[in-house]
């Protein structure tokens, strides 16, 4: 049967550029003296606090801002001072079928650089998805609430997460109920990034029936990360990863964080971490986000931080995940918290300090090979 065209496609060897160094917020912290001197030369605009906006409409938007980047304004009229402070993602297919974008480059987005969301039936081949390291935002890939994808030679270099599934924050990802389903991320290259390959946080119509093989991560924060935190609900299941390798890796090079604050991996104090963690735990509903049938295997690490790190909600453990055939060398090993149901098969863990393997007493039904 002869396969039927896409009704949307992209495709050549053009570049987008989306001018974000105007739009995004940009932190002193990342940047070395020169270039922060040299952006405020070329740039003007406002720095409160050691972070600069591109004007005082941006920095007053942030004032309102009680969730991370999304401010809470119930005055119509001040929407229009503050437009400015309201970044576009660059590229936003909404409620598609049949899409290809195949050998274009996207670059330096306002926020996130590709957006498809309640699309079905998306190729995305061959393409080059970059964002400054710095980028506020900058993620390379959001696939929220897709069904039918696949992510096929692409090189990713961005500002925060750079293959990412999503479906909805909260209660209006509840509502809308529309999982991102049946996805195949293969022979992929990501450079800088807040993550690998990532799903969540913003899961809560549920991220179902994928499959990541043959991917390299050179550099990115975390490896393979999955982050979700009370009151998303949502259920993820059914990932299937094997043949990954990934290189200097300063945090994690497999995390579980049921306990997400909003932050990069490395960005948060221990401090605010235990505040979460150390909170009275609720009972389980649908606010819970479930995490659970997931198989890594064939995966191979050097020059990593931590190796894994596993940390669940003692009301909803981290369930049935197998590990299997994997290598890695770090400076920690292996920390295991709120799981139940753990399969640890020909795992070879190299620590400079400490054990290559901890499991908390809160680890259940555990089988190592």
């Amino acid at each position: 049967m002869r396969a039927s065209r896409p009704s949307i496609a992209i495709t050549g060897y053009g570049t987008f550029n989306g001018n974000g160094d105007w739009w995004r917020p940009l932190k002193k912290s990342k940047m070395a003296p020169g270039q922060w001197k040299k952006h405020l030369k070329e740039k003007g605009g406002i720095v409160a606090n050691d972070i600069w906006y591109p004007d005082s409409a941006s920095l007053l938007a942030q004032s309102y801002c009680v969730d991370q980047n999304v401010p809470v304004i119930t005055d119509d009229s001040l929407w229009q001072v503050v437009k400015s402070f309201l970044r576009p993602v660059m590229l936003h297919f909404v409620g598609c079928k049949n899409i290809l974008l195949e050998g274009v480059t996207f670059e330096n987005s306002p926020a996130w650089n590709l957006h498809p969301m309640c699309c079905e039936n998306l190729i995305l081949r061959d393409l080059n998805v970059r964002n400054p390291w710095y980028s506020q935002n900058g993620d390379g890939v959001d696939v929220e609430s897709c069904k039918n994808v696949v992510i096929s030679r692409c090189s990713f270099d961005v500002g925060d997460d750079a293959i990412c599934m999503k479906s909805g924050k909260d209660k209006p990802g509840r509502d809308r109920g529309i999982p991102t389903e049946n996805v195949v991320v293969d022979d992929c290259v990501v450079y800088h990034g807040h993550g690998g390959f990532v799903c969540g946080s913003e899961m809560s119509g549920g991220i179902k029936n994928v499959e990541v093989r043959n991917n390299l991560y050179i550099g990115t924060d975390v490896g393979l990360r999955f982050k979700s935190t009370r009151g998303r609900g949502g259920v993820v299941e059914n990932i299937y990863i094997n043949g990954v390798n990934m290189v200097n890796i300063p945090n994690e090079g497999l995390l579980f964080d049921l306990f997400y604050g909003g932050k990069g991996a490395g960005e948060e104090t221990e401090e605010e971490l235990a505040a979460r963690m150390n909170a009275e735990a609720p009972e389980a509903s649908e606010e819970t986000p479930a995490f659970k049938n997931i198989v890594i295997e064939n995966v191979k690490g050097a020059n990593i931080k931590r190796a894994i790190y596993f940390n669940g909600l003692p009301e909803m453990k981290i369930q049935n995940v197998t590990l299997r055939n994997v290598t890695m060398s770090a400076t920690e090993g292996a920390l295991f918290r709120q799981t139940n149901g753990l399969i640890i098969d020909n795992v070879n863990i190299q620590a400079e300090k400490g054990e290559a393997f901890s499991l908390a007493p809160t680890v259940e039904n555990v089988k190592i090979n």
